[in-house]
Parts: C-alpha cells; sequence; structure tokens
C-alpha cells in the first residue's frame, strides 16, 4: 500500500541520509554471531529504501560500509562484502520495477571483483529510474571525497565551496539518521550534512522499521530550518 507523504511545516526532506549502525551489538544481545546481525540489517535495508519511496523522499543514501571498517576481522569484511553483492544482485529487479536510480558513492579499486561486478550490473540495470535516487555509500569517507575534491579544484578559482560541492557531487542532506544510539557523523557526508536536521535513534538498525522512518519524517517536518537566517515569523518583526 502506497502512504501519502508526511507533510509540515518542514515538509518532505528531499534527500535523507542514514547510517545504518548496531547491526553487530544486535546479534550479540541475541547470542548470535554478528554476521546474523548483519543479515538481519540487510533485511532492514529494504524496508527503509521501501518507506523512503513511498513517502516522497527523492533521495536515499545508506552508510554500507565505511573505509575504517576495513579494519574489522577478515571474516566479518567478507559476510559484508557477500551479503552487499546478494543485496545488489536480488533488489536491481525491484528498483527497475520502482523506478529506483542505483548508484555508489566511495572507492571502488579495494572492492571484490563479485561485489565490484554486483554493483556494475546494478547501476546499469537501474540507470533510467526517475522516481526515486538510491546511494550506497562504499569504502566510503568523506573526508577523503573531501580531499579528493579540493585536490580537483583549479588553481585561483573564485568559487571555491561551489566547486568544491560540484566535484563531491552528492545534494545537501535534509535529514540525516543514525540508529545504534551513538552520537557521531563517523566520517560520513560530511560536507552534504552542513545544514542537516539530525536524529540519534537508540534503536539497532535491525529494528528500524517503517513507523520509525514515519515518526523521523514527522519530526523534520516539526522543525523550523533557518539556514542560519532567523524564523519566518521573527523576520517580519521589528
Amino acid at each position: 500500500m502506497t502512504h501519502a507523504p508526511l507533510l509540515g511545516p518542514g515538509g518532505v526532506p528531499r534527500h535523507v541520509a542514514i547510517i545504518l549502525d548496531g547491526n553487530g551489538r544486535w546479534a550479540e544481545r541475541r547470542g548470535r554471531p554478528r554476521s546474523a546481525g548483519h543479515r538481519a540489517g540487510a533485511s532492514a535495508v529494504r524496508v527503509a529504501v521501501e518507506a523512503a519511496r513511498e513517502l516522497g523522499v527523492r533521495v536515499l543514501t545508506l552508510y554500507a560500509f565505511s573505509s575504517d571498517n576495513w579494519r574489522r576481522p577478515r571474516a566479518e569484511v567478507d559476510t559484508l562484502m557477500a551479503l552487499l553483492a546478494k543485496f545488489l544482485d536480488e533488489q536491481s529487479a525491484r528498483c527497475v520495477a520502482h523506478g529506483i536510480r542505483l548508484t555508489a558513492v566511495g572507492r571502488r579499486d579495494r572492492l571484490g571483483r563479485a561485489v565490484l561486478d554486483a554493483l556494475e550490473r546494478a547501476e546499469a540495470a537501474t540507470a533510467s529510474g526517475r522516481a526515486m535516487d538510491l546511494r550506497l555509500a562504499v569504502d566510503y569517507s568523506a573526508r577523503e571525497a573531501i580531499a579528493r575534491a579540493a585536490r580537483r579544484l583549479s588553481p585561483g578559482s573564485d568559487a571555491p565551496s561551489t566547486d568544491l560541492a560540484r566535484l563531491i557531487g552528492g545534494p545537501d542532506v535534509d535529514l540525516l539518521l543514525r540508529t545504534g544510539g551513538e552520537q557521531r557523523l563517523s566520517d560520513f557526508l560530511l560536507w552534504e550534512c552542513a545544514y542537516a536536521e539530525i536524529l540519534f535513534l537508540p534503536m539497532m538498525w535491525p529494528d528500524f522499521s517503517r513507523a520509525d522512518f514515519e515518526e523521523a519524517l514527522a519530526e523534520f517536518a516539526r522543525r523550523t530550518r533557518r539556514f542560519g537566517g532567523l524564523a519566518p515569523a521573527a523576520s517580519t518583526g521589528s
């Protein structure tokens, strides 16, 4: 069933970004291996993607694997990569059916052949999607993305901020969510989140539901975004 977008003073956020935190802890609290948490987290991703499209979000960026995650045990990294490749292959047809264009941001030179092939197949298959952009941050570091863009700037540029934004390539984030109870950005979309509304959520990512997504959008709609200026009512006073 398709739900109408949630409306309010802030409207529906155009770009929602989510840090998918808590998979491993979710599993450990249940006496299960961390891999079970990552598998459950993949199911939560499907819920979030479907909810975002139906609620009117235009861009959804998910922090799937950070550059720092390579430090995790090899077995866990291999599990994450296998799940990512499986997700890409299984969800491509669903994305095509619902007009979702899937792309990835981050480095590709360190990805294994299976993941890279699955990613390229998914990007090619979904390239014509117009209903929503689904962006997966894989082997991603915001600091590295900003540094890479800065190195590409032409000397003496008159508008460095504009040029950097163009080279980084992602739209500004309106709403950033992080599950897992932690309250930090962890090197995720630092430039794009300059004026993002941020919600830190206590549940582990596998427990994230459509109702949680709807409540997050409702909270966004209740907020007043000033972007350094005054609230509309205050700006008309003396």
